[in-house]
């Protein structure tokens, strides 16, 4: 794909610098540029795969501003996903904890060493215990199905394809916004045909693996969900926590490529760009292929300030005990909002 990529920007370059603007002398100039250099492109992605594989864990904590939890710390949920892991005879995977009001999870790794899921405090707080079960259960099965690592493989070429877009683009942006010396001008319209050639090439290989995301994060998300209900064997509290979750999955500050991982992640434009199928299409489909009926929660309650709709918390008895120690580093919409009125220079 990095090659293809390579390639078509070599055709676009020589097209746009070629006098007579030949397509088969640019192709066989491309081709040949590629031949040459093709040692370079492999070694180049294969350092980027592994910086990727020793640290790929440590970036996705540090965007997910997560942080990893022991028995002692959160023995009930330690307790639950250490049992459903001993009924599938499968390795314990890392246990972390986002401290945001949002109810959501995502499991994430490469292989068992790495293999980790990340819950919030907002589920923990708010969905009842057989239903963050039904939640770990899920992510379980997207790692027992090894999609986790597919998805992690592509965020890594979409990532390496979407920066270098930006990083062009960027350049591209300041040269037509900030004026030039005079002296600087000669020549400098075949460069930014180059640079708008270069980065339309790369906008097209970006959108195309993003696709691919999209569809991959579709399909993987009905089978996570039989896979949690076969896991369980209680298909009412996977269809209930997929309500409650409904309309509070947002985790503030969180990039694009960690919230297509979660379990749940809505996309208010007319669901174009959509990662995950509609909540109301799973809780069918598991009704369905179940022959379960729908929980018959109360009924969803409506913001005012957008469309969103949401199922009330879990009953207090229902739910995981407070922590002990209550950490201060909660990621809510409040706390952002605040400090963005904040006066910077004042600091």
């Amino acid at each position: 794909m990095i090659t293809g990529i390579i390639w078509a920007a070599g055709v676009a370059v020589n097209v746009v610098t070629a006098r007579n603007s030949n397509i088969e002398y640019a192709m066989q100039g491309s081709g040949n540029f590629v031949y040459n250099y093709l040692p370079l492109i492999i070694i180049g992605v294969l350092g980027w795969f592994v910086v990727a594989y020793f640290f790929h864990t440590k970036m996705i904590r540090g965007m997910a501003h997560s942080h990893p939890v022991t028995r002692e710390e959160e023995p009930e949920l330690y307790n639950l996903l250490e049992n459903l892991c001993i009924s599938v005879g499968m390795n314990m995977p890392k246990l972390e904890v986002i401290e945001s009001h949002a109810r959501n999870a995502f499991a994430s790794g490469i292989d068992d060493k790495s293999f980790s899921v990340t819950v919030t405090r907002g589920l923990l707080q708010s969905l009842s215990k057989d239903e963050v079960e039904a939640v770990l259960a899920h992510e379980l099965t997207h790692i027992r199905n090894r999609d986790v690592r597919l998805l992690i493989i592509t965020i890594i070429f979409t990532g390496m394809v979407g920066f270098a877009a930006q990083m062009l683009w960027s350049q591209v942006r300041y040269s037509l916004w900030v004026p030039r010396h005079r002296s600087s001008e000669k020549g400098g319209g075949s460069a930014m045909l180059i640079l708008l050639a270069i980065v339309a090439v790369l906008w097209i290989g970006y959108f195309a693996t993003l696709f691919t995301r999209f569809a991959l994060s579709r399909r993987r998300e009905y089978m996570a969900d039989a896979g949690a209900v076969q896991l369980t064997k209680n298909p009412d509290a996977m269809m209930r926590a997929l309500m409650r979750i409904s309309g509070m999955d947002n985790i503030p500050k969180i990039p694009g490529d960690i919230t297509m991982m979660c379990i749940e992640n809505r996309v208010p434009f007319m669901g174009i760009f959509a990662t995950h199928p509609p909540i109301e299409k799973r809780i069918r489909a598991l009704a369905q292929t179940t022959n379960s009926p729908i929980p018959d929660l109360p009924e969803l309650r409506s913001f005012s300030k957008a469309n969103e709709l949401s199922a009330p918390r879990a009953s207090k008895e229902d739910r995981f005990a407070q922590p002990q120690h209550r950490r201060k580093n909660w990621t809510t919409r409040e706390r952002f909002s605040k400090r963005r009125r904040a006066n910077p220079w004042q600091n």
